[in-house]
């Protein structure tokens, strides 16, 4: 009965010759699809890495402007008078010491 059937709808003689008429189409759009899917991967990998690298540029702005702002506070006159203070030198109301020639 089942062979009845597959021959009057000629089921497997039509795959068959299908799927062997149309090989080349079905690999090439089976290569295709494998070509879309690592593209996705790829592009995929690109944006997680652009947005690793846009985190470490903003954490190194800030560390930048840390250092900055300390360097600046630090090079400050009385920053600089109290850092030598314990030293024992006073650069406190003195003007510039004038070197002169003799």
């Amino acid at each position: 009965m089942a062979n009845k059937l597959l021959n009057a709808l000629n089921i497997s003689q039509r795959t068959t010759d299908l799927v062997f008429g149309n090989f080349t189409y079905v690999m090439f759009l089976g290569f295709l699809g494998i070509v879309y899917i690592a593209n996705a991967h790829y592009a995929e990998k690109g944006v997680r890495r652009i947005q690793r690298l846009q985190k470490e540029i903003k954490e190194l702005k800030w560390e930048y402007t840390s250092i900055k702002s300390e360097t600046m506070y630090k090079s400050m006159q009385s920053q600089i008078d109290e850092s030598l203070s314990p030293v024992g030198l006073d650069l406190e109301n003195k003007g510039p010491k004038i070197i002169a020639d003799k």
